[in-house]
């Protein structure tokens, strides 16, 4: 295997722990292993420590969550992650009390990875469709205005 297709490998297989071990896994110390002090994610969140408590954020609000990896997709320095989320909200998540709604989530994420370290992270979610389907937004424009659906 050549140096480019082995570094992908290895670069897929630190996302693959990302989810499996230390999310799925509850093994948030390891993040100092995976995330950059110089990380910069999504939501602006900077070095391991912020995105740890991202990952906490979600974990307080859906205890039992799970990500289920459908791809992961390599090319150069970045790793493309498709994965499902599911989970009971049953803890406050964004200053919202617990609505014990069943949650699902699609999402993806480009991992950017330098130095065997994720140091960008860019993602797509329908964080909509979470305020939705626990109760924090309406879910249809008829719904919203308390108009009964024809």
């Amino acid at each position: 295997m050549n140096d480019t297709l082995s570094t992908i490998e290895t670069n897929k297989a630190l996302v693959k722990t990302l989810y499996e071990d230390c999310i799925n896994g509850r093994d948030l110390d390891r993040l100092e292993t995976l995330i950059a002090p110089d990380f910069l994610g999504a939501r602006g969140e900077r070095g391991p420590r912020e995105f740890r408590a991202t990952i906490e954020a979600v974990l307080t609000g859906f205890p039992g969550v799970r990500f289920e990896l459908h791809d992961l997709i390599g090319e150069a320095d970045r790793v493309a992650a498709r994965w499902t989320f599911r989970a009971v909200h049953g803890g406050r998540f964004v200053g919202i009390k617990p609505s014990l709604a069943e949650v699902t989530q699609e999402g993806n994420v480009i991992y950017q990875i330098r130095g065997g370290k994720i140091v960008r992270a860019w993602l797509q979610a329908d964080r909509l469709g979470v305020l939705q389907q626990i109760g924090a937004v309406p879910r249809t424009f008829a719904e919203a205005s308390g108009q009964r659906p024809i």
